[in-house]
């Protein structure tokens, strides 16, 4: 079983003298579907309200076959807006809220999901907005002895705009993580004047024996690059007529832990083996997740492959 745990919202797209147009989204939430498609058994922890986006974020959660223990609770489901004006130009509107129910070990029909769990993944808003964030934190630290952690920070400077609040929660999850990936604009934002390469050497080192095994920074059209213990690697992005960038990078983050899934390298157990992977493993694996965000740049929206179209 594969857990993700973050938040799940409904993107609006205001149109001048038209209604909204509303898309099922959340970083976290992508990242659930990815792995659901590629053939994982896969439960999406978050919050959504008891209204109609809530009923849009739980259908679209069900057809996708990603398991939801968690009802939907009494606020409102998370909106994140962009109006546009007669000239193109976005103003961004934001009504979220960011909370879980208890995720440690006495919460006893919750934990019980988590602690089946070999491999829990989060970032984003959730790693970031209290007091959902704290929880989240809490969650990854139960998890840790058992379940292999991944994370992406997934940087939304408009929403959390503090960086240095944002660079001291990044920390936090990366040194608890065994898989880090990040694009080189998060950071870009969390390290000003800094090589996000060496950004992310430094990331790698966090957290000691305890930290990740690999650290992964994609580039968009530049392809990824990745650092592991066995040294550096990058590879190109596949070329293909893009339809929107929309929900890549959560592409990337899906693909990326089914290829190590598929290597058997999930749970706390198999630690040793993932910080061992040579950089072929490591190659074949990032490429592997190239393929998949380019599929889905291929087409309109946030909208990841399937296993089989990977395996065409």
């Amino acid at each position: 079983m594969l857990t993700v745990i973050g938040e799940a919202l409904v993107d609006e797209v205001v149109l001048p003298g038209k209604d909204p147009v509303p898309h099922v989204g959340g970083s976290p939430m992508n990242v659930a579907v990815g792995l659901a498609r590629l053939g994982h058994p896969v439960q999406f922890l978050g919050r959504f309200g008891r209204d109609a986006y809530g009923d849009m974020v739980a259908g679209h959660l069900r057809i996708n076959d990603v398991m939801v223990p968690l009802p939907p609770d009494s606020q409102p489901t998370s909106v994140a807006r962009a109006v546009l004006d007669s000239d193109g130009a976005a103003r961004y509107e934001f009504a979220l809220s960011w909370s879980l129910p208890d995720l440690r070990p006495d919460d006893g029909a919750v934990n019980f999901m988590v602690a089946a769990t070999t491999l829990l993944h989060t970032g984003s808003i959730a790693s970031m907005m209290d007091p959902g964030a704290e929880q989240v934190l809490d969650a990854v630290i139960d998890a840790h002895p058992r379940a292999t952690i991944s994370y992406d920070p997934n940087c939304r400077p408009s929403i959390i705009t503090n960086v240095d609040h944002a660079r001291a929660q990044a920390e936090k999850f990366v040194a608890l993580s065994d898989v880090v990936k990040a694009s080189d604009e998060d950071l870009e934002w969390l390290y000003p004047g800094v090589d996000p390469k060496e950004s992310a050497r430094k990331w790698l080192a966090l957290g000691g024996a305890e930290g990740p095994a690999v650290v992964v920074v994609t580039q968009g059209s530049a392809g990824p690059w990745a650092v592991c213990a066995a040294g550096e690697i990058s590879c190109a992005a596949p070329l293909v007529d893009v339809a929107d960038t929309v929900g890549a990078g959560d592409s990337f983050m899906a693909a990326l832990l089914s290829a190590l899934v598929d290597r058997e390298l999930d749970g706390a157990q198999r630690r040793t083996d993932l910080r061992a992977m040579n950089t072929s493993m490591l190659a074949d694996v990032i490429g592997y997740a190239a393929r998949a965000a380019a599929i889905t740049v291929s087409r309109a929206g946030a909208n990841p492959p399937t296993r089989a179209e990977l395996q065409k």
